[in-house]
């Protein structure tokens, strides 16, 4: 079975109240057995339209990544982080070849 990985792109309007939606976010994510492949970090801008923060988190599968996305959980969380930031997320199915 192919794993399944969000993909999120996230600009942070409030750095501080952003806080709460991590801390929140936290118990989905070690539910579902979530790895964070990329966090953060800086980017180097080729072709298109960036933003700030960039986000890959690994999952067993798309159901799973899906099922945490879903979670009561994490849609407690989705509500504090759409309070501060604007966000593009996805979920892609891994390559097994």
């Amino acid at each position: 079975m192919a794993k399944g990985y969000w993909i999120a792109r996230v600009d942070v309007r409030d750095p501080e109240g952003y806080k709460a939606y991590v801390e929140t976010a936290k118990p989905a994510f070690e539910a579902h057995g979530a790895k964070f492949l990329v966090r953060g970090g800086a980017v180097t801008e080729l072709e298109g339209s960036a933003r700030a923060r960039n986000v890959v988190i690994e999952f067993d599968s798309v159901e799973t990544a899906l099922a945490c996305y879903n979670s009561p959980d994490y849609q407690k969380a989705k509500a504090i982080r759409e309070q501060y930031a604007t966000a593009d997320m996805y979920i892609v199915e891994g390559y097994e070849g």
